[in-house]
């Protein structure tokens, strides 16, 4: 019995590790977002609102836990990798310049719902922008 229960937590710690480790796929993630407006998902939210992509940039630098995947202000379009606090799960927000739009495409990696954490963060951000 005493080895089920081994076997089970190393099992728990092998998926924390590959949860914190696994090798982002920029070609997967780093994608334009189809937002022409609001839309809420189970996983993540889509929004299309009036802005600068530097000045957003700024925001979401300035959040715990949150770093570039790949492009840049320069380029038009960034992606940001956001985890959680405690086990470390990531988000992927895309946000691309488009005229005087931003298009915000922040969804989860792993599961089907992320419980509201994405549209939140969104809101947040949006809402420092000026948006919200």
């Amino acid at each position: 019995m005493k080895w089920i229960g081994l076997i089970v937590l190393l099992g728990l710690a092998g998926l924390l590790v590959w949860i914190r480790l696994a090798p982002d796929d920029v070609a997967r993630w780093h994608v334009s977002p189809e937002a022409t407006g609001d839309r809420d998902m189970e996983g993540g939210v889509m929004r299309a609102v009036p802005g600068d992509l530097a000045a957003l940039d700024a925001i979401i630098r300035a959040e715990p836990r949150a770093r570039v995947l790949a492009g840049s202000v320069d380029s038009g379009m960034v992606t940001y990798i956001t985890r959680s606090k405690v086990i470390g799960f990531p988000d992927y927000t895309t946000v691309e310049q488009r005229g005087d739009t931003l298009a915000l495409y922040a969804r989860l990696r792993y599961g089907k719902s992320d419980m509201g954490v994405n549209k939140a963060r969104v809101e947040r951000w949006l809402a420092a922008l000026g948006q919200g």
